[in-house]
């Protein structure tokens, strides 16, 4: 089974993303929260962009 490039980071980001949004929600450390949610979100991004290059050089 071969797994897409960029795949786990992007999941990861989103458990992340989510996470951090419950704790923010919750008022759980809300400086630390967004914190988190921004963590997460960057790691979506970079993981979507490398899925992108790396489907277009197949």
């Amino acid at each position: 089974m071969e797994i897409r490039e960029g795949l786990i980071p992007a999941a990861l980001g989103s458990a992340v993303t989510v996470t951090g949004a419950i704790m923010k929600r919750k008022d759980v450390a809300p400086m630390i929260a967004a914190g988190i949610v921004g963590f997460g979100l960057a790691h979506i991004l970079l993981g979507t962009v490398d899925m992108v290059q790396h489907n277009h050089q197949r």
